[in-house]
């Protein structure tokens, strides 16, 4: 995948979206565009991962695996998020994800992501709730991905894929994250809010927007612009959950919500909260896995030469894609009570970021953990989807659109060509892409 193969075409899909640039959100971290240093060369215990910049480059790698080997509970005492600990093996981040009675998920305690939530505008959620109003409200929006549910979705996210890839410019260079995995991923969204079809694009706005309220090229106006366009996506949402209230019981996510015994007198932040869980739950992580699949494939052209001859090993590719790519790269914690930890005390309120994206690539769960192998025997046993009672609700849901998607570009393409390094997200939470140029070949 040489990158000088995208200076032989001058087509507006290959100009790569420009970084503004910000001024760092913390002493010490790194400009746009300023050189990452290698771990090898840092004090560990200076070790930060919430730098917006080091995602931005894709430069984690190295760090989270001094961290596995000489420090698996690392304490961060300075960052933008306030103090936090860092675990990073597959074992230890395990214990951590099961442990709901020492380790709380609450939105009262913090919730799931690093630092404080604003004073005036938190925004409770199931998956930032712990026993017994967690599994109350994460049963009521069950159904809606459901076996049965997912048996109805099947040819309506076939015939779409299909119509989408037939679509595509054959033979022409064009960005596969904007006209592929958000216009796919946008689509079922859509279709499990029922939200209205032609405005889908609106979701994939909250979405950027509910995680990126520090990115001057997705949030320009800070955290004014970003409470602004929060409100606008409650008011769409709530006239859309009293309308579902007057109606019969449907099987979208705003009706079963509407009409659940402990969900339908949400106060507008809860319904706010679950709104913007489920929207980046059922974007950011399906869609980036969709471009990841077809980067890992790029990587590793033995793999893609492995599938061509062999596409019942699209399934087992997903969960390998869902590993590798790992689209939400950490969960966080609170420590309710003082638990020690590899000699060391995690004290009570303090927060743990649990790095899914380190225990994917642990050396000690996994062999090779850094290539991509389509026929790994254990892909299935990946953290992407996190573990125990906060397990991804949508899971199937979202290795339903990654198999499809796959199953449909073999029946049309000979191959998927990556022109250039993608572009990746900037920020540690939500770990994807913004732009990766491509060209189909057909068959």
């Amino acid at each position: 995948m040489a990158a000088d193969t995208a200076q032989t075409f001058d087509h507006p899909a290959l100009e790569r979206p420009k970084v503004s640039d910000r001024e760092p959100l913390h002493p010490g971290y790194l400009r746009v565009g300023e050189e990452v240093p290698p771990a090898s060369t840092l004090d560990i215990e200076t070790f930060d991962f919430v730098d917006p910049e080091i995602w931005r480059q894709g430069k984690y790698w190295d760090r989270l695996e001094r961290l596995r080997n000489e420090d698996p509970l690392h304490f961060t005492p300075d960052s933008f998020v306030g103090p936090y600990w860092s675990v990073t093996r597959y074992e230890d981040i395990m214990a951590i994800d099961v442990d709901h009675k020492r380790f709380s998920s609450s939105w009262e305690h913090g919730g799931i992501t690093l630092g404080q939530p604003l004073e005036d505008f938190e925004m409770p959620m199931f998956i930032a709730m712990d026993e017994p109003r967690h599994a109350e409200q994460r049963r009521t929006v069950q159904p809606a991905v459901a076996p049965n549910m997912l048996k109805d979705y099947e040819p309506l996210i076939r015939s779409r894929t299909q119509g989408l890839l037939d679509s595509l410019p054959v033979g022409e260079p064009f960005d596969w994250v904007d006209k592929v995995s958000i216009e796919l991923t946008t689509m079922m969204l859509a279709t499990l809010f029922d939200y209205p079809f032609e405005r889908r694009r609106d979701l994939t706005r909250w979405s950027d927007i509910a995680t990126n309220m520090n990115n001057p090229d997705i949030c320009p106006g800070g955290e004014v612009q970003w409470k602004q366009e929060m409100m606008e996506c409650l008011t769409a949402f709530m006239g859309l959950y009293q309308e579902r209230q007057a109606a019969p019981v449907k099987n979208d996510l705003i009706s079963l919500l509407a009409h659940g015994e402990k969900t339908s007198n949400l106060t507008p932040m809860e319904l706010l909260g679950n709104v913007i869980l489920l929207i980046v739950g059922g974007n950011d992580t399906t869609r980036n896995s969709m471009t990841g699949s077809v980067y890992a494939l790029n990587k590793f052209p033995s793999e893609y030469e492995k599938l061509k001859a062999d596409p019942s090993l699209i399934p087992n590719m997903v969960s390998e894609t869902i590993r590798w790519q790992t689209p939400l790269a950490f969960m966080r914690r609170t420590a309710l009570e003082d638990v020690e930890m590899h000699g060391k005390t995690i004290h009570k309120g303090d927060q743990i970021a649990m790095w899914y994206v380190s225990g994917n690539r642990d050396e000690r769960f996994w062999d090779h953990p850094n290539d991509f192998i389509i026929d790994r025997e254990n892909a299935r046993r990946h953290i992407s989807f996190g573990f125990g009672i906060h397990r991804c609700v949508g899971n199937r849901l979202a290795e339903l659109q990654l198999q499809i998607l796959w199953q449909e570009i073999m029946e049309r393409f000979s191959h998927i060509e990556v022109l250039d390094e993608p572009s990746f997200t900037s920020g540690a939470f939500v770990k994807g892409y913004t732009w990766m140029p491509v060209i189909c070949h057909p068959k």
